[in-house]
This record gives structure tokens, sequence and C-alpha cells, in this order.
């Protein structure tokens, strides 16, 4: 299995393709096989797809879990493949630490595809319940947790202490102000489903924070990147590598 340090950390990651280098950033509770759909799409890319702490085959830090973290831990594993400039690819978390990234790290990011991706927590952010079913799946749900239990390291009860501190994060973080972003240079494909669990007036409001920033709305759920990896494909891969 491939393995790198990320600071300290045995560190799991998939690469795969071939062509400029890629960074595909999966979400909370996720491992790399949520985004290996869509990079089977982008064969033209060579795509590095870490797993973060706690995530599939990587194993948990212990503590509270961050933003801050994600963004240091990405950096750290970019230096530590000998990775400058990348186009990034981030779904849900992996694309909150993508807005990260292009706004505090402008020299690692040359475009950004940020796919479901919030800038606070709050009742104006996240779908009602009557509508949450429809914006995470049931089979989805049960498909990750899945994967989840066969790539973990640790003891299948580890599960729901990183679902504990992946929850106590979500409710508390980010604090990104809309504001913040106008600092973003690269070029920004902000996409989310049209029954995300994310609003669509949300998603809208961090496309209008970004300078030139392209807003796609796609038939799916908050797992649009497994639901429509051939319609995302072809959406990213127009947005990386326009003819």
């Amino acid at each position: 299995m491939p393995y790198v340090d990320v600071r300290g950390i045995p560190s799991h990651h998939e690469v795969t393709g071939s062509g400029p280098a890629a960074l595909f950033l999966h979400g909370g509770f996720c491992t790399a096989a949520v985004m290996r759909p869509l990079a089977e799409q982008l064969p033209w890319l060579t795509v590095h797809a870490p797993e973060r702490p706690g995530h599939g085959r990587t194993p948990d830090r212990p503590g509270p879990m961050s933003y801050d973290d994600g963004v240091a831990d990405t950096l750290a594993y970019l230096d530590a493949t000998g990775l400058d400039a990348v186009d990034v690819v981030g779904f849900s978390d992996g694309a909150i630490i993508g807005l990260l990234l292009a706004r505090d790290h402008p020299d690692r990011v040359r475009s950004l595809v940020a796919i479901s991706a919030n800038l606070h927590p709050g009742d104006e952010v996240w779908v009602d319940e009557e509508h949450h079913a429809r914006a995470m799946p049931a089979e989805q749900g049960e498909l990750l947790d899945r994967e989840y239990a066969a790539r973990s390291p640790h003891p299948p009860a580890h599960a729901e202490d990183v679902t504990a501190r992946l929850m106590t994060m979500w409710t508390e973080q980010p604090q990104i102000s809309p504001e913040s972003l106008a600092s973003v240079t690269a070029p920004v494909l902000v996409l989310t489903g049209d029954h995300d669990s994310i609003r669509l007036e949300h998603t809208a409001l961090i496309a209008r924070s970004i300078p030139g920033a392209r807003l796609a709305v796609l038939p799916g759920s908050h797992v649009l990147v497994r639901e429509q990896p051939a319609l995302v494909g072809a959406v990213v891969s127009g947005f990386l590598r326009p003819t």
C-alpha cells in the first residue's frame, strides 16, 4: 500500500492517471474511494488522492478535528510528494479545505473545483430535515459506512469516536467570511447538486464571493461525485482543460 509521512502520520494515498498533477480531497467520514469514480473520468490528469487522519487507511490523530489541520496536512502532503502548484478538486470537507488553500496559499493552487462546500454552519446553510433524505440518500450513506469500515486500521468502535469529533467540527466550523474570498486569484468552479444538503442560496453566495468563479448545478445529491461521475467529469474536464 502506498503511504507517505504527513506530519508524523503514515498517510495512505492513491495516484492514478497521467498528465498534469491534480489533488482530489475527499469529504468527511469518506475515503479516497468516494472520489475514484470522478478520477476515472479524467485519465488525462495524474490524480493524487490522499486520505486524511482518521479516514480511510490513514491512522487517526487524537484530539479535535479542524479544517486548519486539514490545510496543514494537505500542504505537508504536497511537500512530501514533491508537488508544487496543483489543480484541486475537493468534495464537501475537501472543498472547504480547497477554498482555504486557494485563499491562503495561492501559490499551491492552479485552479479549484469546490463541490458541495459551505462557509459556516447554521440553519441558513443546511437543508431542513424534510428534504434531507433527498440530500443524502440512505444507500449512499450506507456505502460510505461500509467503505470506511473496510479501510480503517482501527477497531470498528472507533468510527463512533471519529463521527462524534466530525459532528463537533461541523457544528462549529468552518468560519469563512464571504468577503475574504475576494482575494482568491485561481480560476474556481463551484459545483453542487440540485438536491444537495447545502442550500443552493449558500452555494451561490460562495460563487459570487470569488472573482470570476463559475457556478454549476447538476442533478444529484450531496454525493454527486459518486452519483453522476460522467456528468461531473464532463463539467470538470471542460473547466480544467477547455477546448
